[in-house]
């Protein structure tokens, strides 16, 4: 079963990366709306990793408990220990691709709130923020 959820994870791990991957495409070319649209998919790619490392923890600690006495190197065989490789890769892949991902998010969000604030210029009133008086660019004419 161990191996099974290994190889299991690392197809959630790589479907990850590339949606990551087509949210990085879709940023540099302005194109928000398939982000959007892939958010629910993402989420649930997640949730089905994280249950599935949840019941490698599970099924390790099981072989752990079984055999007090062995180290943990000799208690997985070579498939496995090929696969827990690879997963920590896809782990790193995920950490270095999220890492561009979130440059470009924060890059973006600069420049709409620097935009939005030459439109609507606002000042601090307590702890809130309101539109300046006179800040509108727009007057209404009846």
């Amino acid at each position: 079963m161990l191996s099974y959820y290994l190889e299991s994870a690392i197809k959630d791990l790589e479907s990850i990366i590339n949606i990551t991957l087509e949210d990085i495409e879709d940023i540099k070319e302005a194109s928000h709306n398939p982000q959007f649209d892939r958010i629910s998919i993402k989420e649930e790619k997640l949730k089905s990793f994280e249950q599935k490392k949840a019941m490698i923890d599970h099924e390790i600690s099981n072989l752990m408990s079984a055999n007090p006495s062995t180290d943990l190197s000799e208690l997985l065989d070579e498939n496995q220990h090929k696969l827990l490789d690879s997963m920590k890769l896809q782990l790193n892949n995920l950490k270095e691709i999220n890492q561009k991902y979130s440059k470009l998010v924060l890059s973006v969000s600069v420049f709409y709130n620097s935009l939005l604030e030459r439109v609507m210029p606002t000042q601090m009133q307590g702890y809130n923020k309101v539109a300046a008086q006179g800040s509108s660019f727009l007057t209404v004419r009846a």
